[in-house]
């Protein structure tokens, strides 16, 4: 698949954003998709594809366990764009398993659990998401956190067997607040309280100045790399 990665670096090197997702959605027409959460960049790229009415699929993992003020942006931007965004749950007999045996807060008690927890809630779902797809857009930025420095904006997903580009993976976290006021794109307003990363409410806390872009996330949690496993980090 090298040969697919460096074809879409090929022709995304040295153009904007919005040209970059324009050549992909012609390339792989009805195989494109972008996944959101509703974040600050998320929302750039959803203005991007539905501003310009690009044919590329805008799904979100609905968890179960967002916050308000999630769904409150996610139907501002309904709302704005009048486009549809499509939501993805979880299995419910494995939720009620997973719950019944160990309670609803069983993610608390161990990494292992927290692991099936989102496996549950976001890995499975995501590859129903992905499944007949060739190429996945993110909202990934290189600066978000230490570990996502080893990526790439063209990677190879080996797990989900598809390309991956992040188009506003050099962005600086200032251009995307930028971007969001120059075009009033509708943004969480948990944001402005703190958090930078804005995943699931039980597991998402407001993060001090200075503290890691991905303190907030499972702060309960001693260890450096603290990923759901949506993002798979290639060691070198």
């Amino acid at each position: 698949m090298s040969e697919v990665v460096k074809h879409i670096k090929d022709i995304t090197a040295g153009v904007g954003p919005v040209e970059a997702l324009t050549e992909l959605a012609e390339l792989f027409p009805g195989e494109i998709v972008f996944s959101t959460s509703f974040g600050w960049e998320d929302q750039v790229i959803s203005h991007m594809i539905f501003a310009n009415k690009l044919p590329i699929k805008v799904f979100t993992l609905e968890t179960g366990r967002l916050f308000r003020e999630t769904y409150s942006v996610w139907s501002s931007t309904m709302d704005r764009y009048k486009q549809p965004i499509h939501a993805y749950f979880p299995n419910q007999d494995l939720v009620a398993d997973m719950v019944n045996k160990k309670g609803p807060n069983s993610f608390y008690e161990s990494v292992e659990n927290r692991k099936e927890c989102c496996g549950i809630r976001k890995i499975e779902p995501l590859k129903r998401a992905l499944k007949g797809n060739k190429v996945w857009i993110t909202g990934i930025r290189a600066d978000q956190s230490i570990n996502r420095h080893d990526m790439e904006n063209v990677e190879w997903d080996e797990q989900n067997q598809l390309v991956k580009f992040h188009p506003i993976f050099n962005w600086t976290l200032d251009e995307v607040k930028a971007y969001v006021k120059q075009y009033n794109i509708p943004y969480n307003s948990l944001h402005d309280q703190g958090f930078p990363s804005i995943g699931c409410a039980p597991c998402t806390r407001a993060v001090a100045e200075g503290e890691d872009f991905r303190a907030g996330r499972w702060w309960w949690e001693d260890q450096s790399k603290k990923e759901c496993g949506l993002h798979e980090i290639k060691q070198h």
